[in-house]
């Protein structure tokens, strides 16, 4: 990486730090320029306007996302596996890790207009389809009971993507049993009436 992309990160990851905290629309570029130790002059030499700021901020999260959460779990064959693994590697992401560029992307979702939303739109949808086409080869491999995949891939994604606005890494609970909790909540209630209830960790 070179010097001047160095810096670009740095404002990018600073600058989701300052929107998480004060909010998009509260936020101006004197605000990122004083976080970043920068003077304004400085931040507009590296990015020419806000908005372009917060598609840096998503694409660099969809990034995170796809190398941390999409790609790993998509090594699986086993598509409950897959799924379980999806679920884990995301409630991790958001609590324990405590992306802030991910937490923009789902609080600032429709704040982004024209090209840059439907780019960063495009990346999601991938994620939609990933989770439809596990769901659909758990049922044909009956693994789970059938439902609507499109249905079960919102109701994961519902689930799994508000944990940035509750989760609270001083509470009683750990990511990691928050993710096991959430695993068997979910996918319990996926399971073909034939099969044993797995046991509550």
């Amino acid at each position: 990486m070179t010097r001047a992309e160095s810096t670009r990160r740095r404002i990018v990851v600073t600058a989701a730090r300052v929107f998480c905290e004060q909010g998009y629309a509260a936020s101006g570029m004197e605000d990122v320029a004083r976080a970043c130790g920068l003077t304004k002059a400085g931040l507009y030499h590296h990015i020419r306007s806000k908005e372009q700021l917060l598609f840096e901020i998503q694409s660099y999260g969809m990034d995170v996302f796809e190398e941390q959460v999409l790609r790993p779990a998509a090594e699986h064959a086993h598509p409950l596996r897959r799924l379980e693994d999806c679920l884990e590697r995301n409630v991790l992401l958001l609590t324990k890790r405590r992306s802030q560029e991910i937490a923009v992307i789902l609080h600032e979702h429709n704040t982004l207009k024209g090209d840059a939303r439907a780019r960063i739109n495009a990346r999601k949808k991938r994620y939609v389809r990933f989770l439809e086409q596990a769901f659909r080869e758990a049922m044909r491999r009956r693994l789970i009971r059938r439902v609507n995949p499109r249905v079960a891939a919102f109701s994961f994604l519902g689930m799994v993507l508000w944990i940035y606005k509750w989760f609270r890494s001083d509470g009683v609970l750990s990511p990691e049993r928050l993710a096991r909790e959430m695993r068997a909540l979910f996918f319990d209630g996926l399971a073909l009436e034939t099969q044993p209830r797995r046991a509550r960790p």
